[in-house]
């Protein structure tokens, strides 16, 4: 696994990011031309309907067509490479944080094993799963060793690979979504800070709680885009795809007059904010792994709706932000060539990305 840990960059590496979604695969190439890093490729395609379900591929055929199509329609360069990061879902992995007593690193393995057993509900036979030590900078309990643990169903692993060599491709790595979108969201320079990230999906929205860059946790709701727009269609008397423009033209509706559109979403809102407050709290007073969250950050699809940060940021009393998935690339004087209301869904493609162009732990 690897963070925000950055390395010299290394031209020989030529290797490109890749989101696998429910509903979409999207890749991005970043480039360095030894002074500024740029976005040399990028594109998305979206999958039939029930070709991937909660992460679990249905359809291969078409998931290795979708990912060819993708690479094929990728621009304004060229995907050459086959080389790839990609990304594993993120209701499919179980991220701990453990801590054990000091030993040394030749007994790690098994104790981490042994934490393993004690803390996934799968069998260990049954799961991969990686470690990485905390830094000392964001030790949760002294004279102990703090380890992140992330551990995947196999299944999950090896049907991903599968399709991946499929499609043609080489990959060096993978990762969870949470992991790749704390490297591209989160700046490298607040080194201790608190971030909660909302990742606001057409089927499901993640929250990823991260002290220091590094995800001390994580979990998923079902409230999600599509869940606004169901709600618009069933209020309004409207079809789905008319819901959905009535969305994205008007967002969630105007509060202050309480009109038919902010009446329709208002209980999805509601929960929304809940759920939100209820991870914090879970976070703070359970977990105890920080005294409080810094900061909000929303990002997603879902995240571009008119008036929903405005609202959340009211209900919930905290300032929240949109992400910024390029706060850690040198762009020099250009700005990228996705489109601002765009990047907010290429975050978690743009941090694997960015684990080609210029940070460790390549394997």
């Amino acid at each position: 696994m690897s963070f925000l840990n950055r390395k010299i960059f290394n031209k020989n590496w030529d290797v490109f990011g890749l989101d696998l979604s429910d509903l979409s695969v999207k890749a991005v190439m970043l480039e360095s031309n030894g002074t500024c890093e740029y976005v040399a490729s990028y594109g998305s395609v979206a999958f039939p309907g029930g070709c991937v379900n909660e992460g679990e591929i249905l359809q291969k055929e078409q998931v290795v067509a979708a990912i060819k199509k993708v690479i094929a329609l990728a621009g304004p360069e060229k995907i050459k490479t086959k080389k790839v990061i990609c990304s594993l879902p993120e209701t499919k992995a179980f991220l701990r944080i453990v801590s054990i007593p000091m030993m040394d690193d030749s007994e790690l393995n098994e104790a981490v094993k042994w934490e393993m057993e004690a803390n996934i509900p799968l069998p260990l036979e049954q799961v991969y799963y990686d470690w990485q030590i905390i830094p000392e900078t964001l030790l949760l309990e002294k004279n102990k060793i703090n380890l992140i643990v992330v551990a995947i169903a196999k299944s999950v692993v090896d049907q991903t690979l599968e399709v991946l060599a499929l499609a043609g491709l080489d990959p060096v790595s993978l990762e969870i979504e949470s992991i790749a979108q704390a490297r591209s969201l989160l700046l490298e320079k607040d080194e201790k800070a608190t971030v909660l990230v909302v990742d606001i999906g057409d089927r499901r929205t993640s929250l990823s709680i991260t002290k220091g860059g590094v995800p001390c946790f994580t979990s998923s709701i079902p409230l999600c885009g599509q869940s606004l727009t169901d709600v618009i269609s069933k209020g309004m008397n409207i079809s789905f795809d008319q819901a959905e423009k009535v969305k994205i033209s008007y967002g969630i509706g105007d509060a202050f007059k309480n009109d038919a559109l902010f009446k329709a979403v208002t209980p999805i809102l509601e929960n929304l904010a809940q759920e939100i407050e209820r991870s914090i709290d879970f976070y703070v007073t359970g977990l105890k792994y920080s005294e409080s969250v810094d900061k909000i950050i929303i990002c997603g699809g879902g995240a571009n709706t008119k008036g929903l940060v405005p609202y959340l940021s009211k209900k919930i009393g905290r300032e929240i932000v949109l992400g910024n998935p390029w706060v850690n690339m040198k762009l020099g004087k250009t700005l990228p060539i996705i489109e601002k209301t765009q990047s907010l869904q290429y975050s978690t493609a743009i941090g694997l990305a960015l684990k080609g162009l210029y940070y460790e732990d390549i394997s």
